[in-house]
């Protein structure tokens, strides 16, 4: 089985299924925040992210929690019969073969599949792992407005449409009242923070010369999983972007063409987010501090 490959064809299938404009697939998957392990309470990422929303959304589970069979057993649950895991995948690093006596060991890493059920598809778990996950005490909007204070980005509004550039290393967006409601401004902002962290002062993300003409397309794809990676951390949903049901037709391009391509956007999405939540929450630090 190529895993890779398998993986790919879920994604795009997601995105066809999906209308970017009313945007039914995205929400539901935000709704319940970020998936997380039953047992370890990490929360997974990358791909892993896109898969296990993919599988929420398509059999309607209420829960981001997922357990392992084992782990499942291990707290006494039961998976029912007849319940169909979820394939997700992890990287190892592999010795490569034929490597001569004199020379130095070379290791490559080698997707690996593992398996998790829903706690929806598990009965006899402790009950507090059936509880939906609600947003913490701060307001949703509240803590968005403190990501983006705490980024220390340069943010300008009032402008016609909303963009980043890179050469002035600046964002800039429309006035808050032009929007539609406040989880588009910061779905919109949050999206804009994410291009931002890919300046060659920060992560120094540059595409083009993988994908050619659809670099551009590239980043917008991972710009728009970055800010829905933050956007479910936060906890709020109909973060609808107007102009990205533009963007759907190049983005399902370049997945078709490259079966590797999920996976970098996926891990550049999650390495932005990581970043722009880190910056916040040592900001936030800093601040109470003096």
């Amino acid at each position: 089985m190529d895993i890779k490959q398998t993986i790919t064809n879920s994604i795009i299938d997601m995105l066809e299924q999906g209308s970017l404009e009313n945007r039914p697939l995205w929400n539901q998957a935000l709704a319940t925040g970020l998936p997380r392990n039953g047992t370890t309470g990490l929360t997974y990422s990358g791909v892993n992210i896109l898969i296990l929303w993919n599988c929420a959304v398509q059999k309607s589970y209420s829960s981001n929690v997922w357990l392992t069979y084992k782990q499942a057993a291990e707290l006494g649950g039961h998976v029912r019969a007849g319940e169909k895991s979820v394939m997700c995948v992890y990287f190892d690093m592999v010795k490569a073969k034929d490597q001569r006596a004199d020379d130095e060991e070379s290791f490559y890493p080698m997707c690996k599949p593992f398996w998790l059920f829903n706690v929806a598809q598990i009965d006899q778990l402790p009950p507090a792992l059936y509880s939906v996950p609600r947003p913490d005490s701060f307001h949703p909007i509240d803590e968005a407005e403190q990501v983006l204070a705490n980024s220390n980005a340069a943010i300008h509004h009032g402008y016609e449409k909303a963009c980043y550039v890179p050469v002035k290393d600046q964002i800039f967006l429309p006035y808050r009242e032009a929007f539609t409601c406040p989880e588009t401004y910061y779905a919109t902002a949050l999206h804009e923070l994410t291009h931002w962290t890919g300046h060659q002062d920060r992560l120094n993300r540059d595409f083009n010369h993988r994908f050619g003409s659809d670099g551009y397309a590239f980043e917008e794809l991972i710009a728009e999983i970055g800010s829905a990676f933050v956007c479910a951390h936060l906890g709020f949903v109909d973060a609808t972007l107007a102009d990205h049901a533009s963007y759907l037709g190049s983005w399902i391009k370049v997945l078709k063409n490259d079966k590797n391509a999920i996976f970098t956007a996926s891990r550049q999405a999650s390495l932005a987010a990581d970043f722009i939540l880190k910056k916040a929450k040592q900001n936030s630090c800093c601040e109470r501090a003096a």
